[in-house]
Parts: structure tokens; C-alpha cells; sequence
């Protein structure tokens, strides 16, 4: 872990903070000023106050959903929210991984800390603590719409801080009861309103969002890596990447790829060998690619971090005013639509490789290497084949990132007797978003492999320039890890290993 703590509380949080939590990489603390502890409490109390008054509150002193209009006896209203977190208990699917719950809890903190939700203190210092003892709840990934909020894998949380349902704790399924005496803490009572504020938010979505867009700004630096590789591999054109040629056409993120290819391949040195005066498109075109996902990080990251630090649930309580506000924040449109996008932008990167990989193996387009990148020596070359496996994989893998472009987003379903009728499907497309990020990683994988034997097999030939100092200690890193390809070998298991490295962000790339 490093040593400084992401703080719970008035301040913004970032998308690289949430991460950082999730991967266990910081500790978490709770603001805990006296201004801070007073903010959350009159919103509790508030609602007491309104209580007391018999006022009529959504979801408090009433049923929920299309069952607002169902009036529920005061008698009755502490036990309330016990049913919302119990009836809600069908979520179906893969649970969440432990990365991605630690994001869920953290993305449900922040959004409380705003002192709009009318939760208690206890509950937002529970809340930190499951995060600091790694207490994470199972839930199941499938089941949200996306308005009313995540509330089925959200009631997975309510359940157990209620001491309800199952948790993983020090590596093992416990029950949340048995966990809560082990740490010597009592199960919370969710007061009125308290299930309501931890299920009716975008949590689940937005954390994964988080995720996505770490990973996916990686992603993009990892292919421009790539890409200059390939460039050496294919004895491209470095020209192409001129920065004359892109103040023509300035596009922010697509001028940060062009640089980062010059530096890569350090092109204000000679000209290298060329084979085509104009390279193909998967070379000579990547900036264009690539930087249509490097000029849409910013928005995506607005979208993203604002929803971060919002209050998404409902009502909104407003201790200050003295008011309850009715509304809809719990709908997740821009997750929904930011990762929709995502998912498209990451596919287009896939594909991309994909292209440059398919030159790399073809002898017609690969200007002298061997087939299929095979390094095995005239004598058994004819029983060898390389990288022709792996080519069909990425193939594969490409084609099921750009199936999965549909967007989410579109496929509102009018549900929950009509009160629900138009939803975001923000979950979903979250999910769909790390899917693809997935399988153009894997894709990477590939790639990169097949780039560095390519600059392999390139550098035995008598035409081969010298690495540029950027390349040539990737490729030092890489040699650790992966052999040249000479004899033909499983490569599973050097996939997967690469394919760690990536999502564990492993190389440093560009500052």
C-alpha cells in the first residue's frame, strides 16, 4: 500500500483514487472533522424530526417503487428497510471479483459522504471499515437495470451490514454474521431510509466505470508501444507520424499518439529502409484510431467522475432547507452512455492490432520476415508455424469485442409494474465495457508478442536498423519474460502471464 490514505468526504474524489482502493494499493480513512460529523447527522436527524411530524417520505413512510402510493403505518416503518434489502436478494450471475466489490463499496461511500442520503455516521464508518478490513460482500453481478439505481446488487451491501448473506473475509466465504463477531462488531439496524440510500445509486455501474477507464487508458498507451514496434517489425514508415504533418489535423489526442510514436522510434535520426513509400492503414493510420479513444478519455472521465461524486439516490434530504427531494439521480445515463462508447472505442483498438498482427504473419505484407513469424531454421521450418495459432485466436477474440459493440444503453425494458419504464441499463453496459477491455487485452497479449518476434527475427537481417533507446529497453523487459518463438511451443501459458502484466499495468509506458 502507499502511505497516504484516500480520505471519505467532502473532497473530490478521482477515478485513480477508487482504483487505487480497490487494488488494495492505499488505506481509506473517513473525514472526520466536527463540520463533517455535524453535516451527516442533521441529515438523520431530520428525517427523525419528520418522522415524529408523520410526514409522508418516499420509501420511508411509504412502499417502494410503484408502491409509493401504499402508505406504510408508522408501526411498521423500522422494519421497512429490511424488507427493501431481502426482497431484492435474487441477484443471478458471476459474483464481482474482490477488485471490482472493493470499487462498489467505495463508489457507495463517497456518494453518502455528501450528507444528502439521511444515513447515519455509524453507517458511513461501517461502511470505511468494511473497506479497511477487506470484509467484501458476494454480489452477484446481474439483475440492475440501472434505475431505480443497482438496487439488487446494491441490497447485497445493505444485507451485509446488516449482518445478513454471505462475505469474503481473509480469503474464504463466511457468513456476514459470523464475520461481525469475529471483529467484534454488531450488525447495523438500517434505519428508515438507510437501505433505501445504500441501494438507490449508481455504485455498482460507477465502480466498474472506474475500472474500465483505467484500464482502458493503459490500453491505448500499450497499442501506440505496440504499434512502434511494428513499425520496426515491418520496416514501416516513420514519416508517417511527422509532427508537421499532424499540426495539420490537431486533434489533442491523436497529436499525444503521433508523439509518442515519434519518440518511440526516434525519427529525427536517418530514414530507415522503407518497402512502401504510404504503409498500410493499421500502421500509418494508428493515430487516428488510437487517438479517437485518447480525445474521448476526457469527457469519459467527466462523465465518470462527476457521477463519482454526486449524491445518486432518492430522495434527496436537504437538513440545511429542511426539505425531502423527490427525483430521479439514481438514473444512470451517462455511466450507461460513457461506457457504451468505451466499449466501441477499446473494440477499435483490438481490431487495430488484429490488422497489424495479420501483416506481421502474412509473407505477402511482412516485407521478409517468415511465415507466421516462425525463427526455426531452414532444416524443420516446413513443420513449423509459429505465431499461425495465435493469429486466429486475436481473430477471434477481435471479432467477439466488435459483436459486443451493441449498445446497452438502447435496450430500455419497461419493468416493475411500468413505474420503471424508461431505465439506463448503465450496469450492464459497464459489464459489457470490462468484457471487451477483456478481449482486446488478450489481443494485446498477442500482439505484443508477436511485434517482439518480430523485432527479433528483423534485427537478424542484414537491413535491420538499430533500436531507438525507448523500444530497445521494452524489448530488455521483455526478454525476461519471453523467449523468441525458434522451435514451436505452447503459448498459453506465456499469454496469460502477458495478459497479467497488462492488467496489472506492468510496463511503464510514456510519462
Amino acid at each position: 500500500m502507499t502511505t497516504d490514505p484516500v480520505v471519505f468526504g467532502e473532497s473530490h474524489l478521482s477515478i485513480e483514487a477508487l482504483v487505487a482502493v480497490a487494488e488494495r494499493r492505499a488505506p481509506t480513512r473517513l473525514q472526520d472533522d466536527a463540520a463533517f460529523r455535524e453535516r451527516i447527522a442533521r441529515g438523520a436527524q431530520f428525517l427523525d424530526t419528520l418522522l415524529d411530524r408523520e410526514g409522508v417520505i418516499y420509501g420511508v413512510t411509504t412502499g417502494y417503487g410503484d408502491s409509493c402510493v401504499v402508505a406504510v403505518p408508522l408501526q411498521h416503518v423500522e422494519a421497512l428497510p429490511q424488507h427493501l434489502f431481502t426482497f431484492h436478494g435474487c441477484g443471478l450471475g458471476k459474483l464481482l471479483d474482490a477488485q471490482a466489490t472493493r470499487a462498489v463499496l467505495a463508489a457507495r461511500l463517497r456518494s453518502l459522504t455528501h450528507g444528502m442520503s439521511g444515513v447515519r455516521l455509524e453507517l458511513l464508518e461501517r461502511l470505511q471499515a468494511f473497506l479497511a478490513e477487506d470484509v467484501l460482500p458476494l454480489i452477484p453481478e446481474e439483475g440492475s437495470v440501472g434505475a431505480s439505481g443497482d438496487l439488487t446488487p446494491l441490497s447485497y451491501v445493505a444485507a451485509a451490514l446488516a449482518g445478513e448473506r454471505d462475505v469474503l473475509w481473509r480469503g474464504a466465504r463466511r457468513s456476514a454474521a459470523e464475520v461481525h463477531r469475529e471483529l467484534g462488531w454488531t450488525p447495523l439496524v438500517l434505519r428508515p431510509k438507510e437501505a433505501l440510500a445504500l441501494m438507490n445509486g449508481t455504485a455498482v455501474m460507477t465502480g466498474l466505470a472506474c475500472q474500465a477507464f483505467v484500464r482502458a487508458d493503459y490500453l491505448l498507451r500499450l497499442a501506440t508501444r505496440i504499434t512502434a514496434l511494428n513499425v520496426i517489425a515491418l520496416q514501416g514508415n516513420p514519416e508517417h507520424f511527422d509532427e508537421r504533418l499532424f499540426a495539420a489535423k490537431p486533434h489533442p489526442g491523436q497529436v499525444q499518439v503521433a508523439a509518442w510514436l515519434r519518440d518511440d522510434l526516434a525519427i529525427d535520426g536517418p530514414t530507415p529502409p522503407l518497402h512502401r513509400l504510404q504503409d498500410r492503414y493499421s500502421i500509418r493510420c494508428a493515430p487516428h484510431v488510437l487517438g479517437v479513444l485518447a480525445d474521448s478519455l476526457g469527457w469519459l472521465r467527466q462523465f465518470i467522475e462527476t457521477e463519482l461524486n454526486s449524491a445518486n439516490d432518492n430522495p434527496i434530504i436537504d437538513a440545511e432547507e429542511e426539505r425531502v427531494l423527490h427525483g430521479g439521480h439514481f438514473y444512470g445515463g451517462h455511466i450507461a452512455f460513457a461506457m457504451d462508447s468505451l466499449k466501441n472505442l477499446v473494440a477499435n483498438v483490438a481490431d487495430l492490432l488484429d490488422r497489424q498482427l495479420a501483416l506481421l504473419v502474412d509473407t505477402r505484407y511482412n516485407h521478409g520476415l517468415p511465415s507466421n513469424l516462425s525463427g526455426a531454421p531452414a532444416h524443420t521450418a516446413m513443420i513449423n508455424h509459429g505465431f499461425k495459432a495465435v493469429q486466429i485466436g486475436a481473430s477471434a477474440w477481435t471479432a467477439e469485442a466488435l459483436k459486443n459493440g451493441m449498445p446497452a444503453s438502447l435496450f430500455s425494458r419497461s419493468t416493475e409494474c411500468h413505474n420503471q419504464d424508461k431505465v439506463s441499463m448503465g450496469t450492464i453496459a459497464a459489464r459489457d465495457a470490462l468484457r471487451s477491455l477483456e478481449l482486446s487485452e488478450q489481443v494485446a497479449a498477442a500482439a505484443l508478442l508477436a511485434a517482439n518476434q518480430g523485432v527479433w527475427l528483423r534485427a537478424g537481417q542484414a537491413d535491420s536498423r538499430t533500436l531507438p533507446e525507448a523500444l530497445a529497453s521494452m524489448r530488455e523487459q521483455l526478454a525476461s519474460d519471453f523467449a523468441p518463438v525458434i522451435e514451436d511451443r505452447a503459448l498459453e501459458a506465456e499469454l496469460r502471464l502477458c495478459l497479467s502484466h497488462i492488467r496489472n499495468r506492468h510496463w511503464g509506458l510514456y510519462a
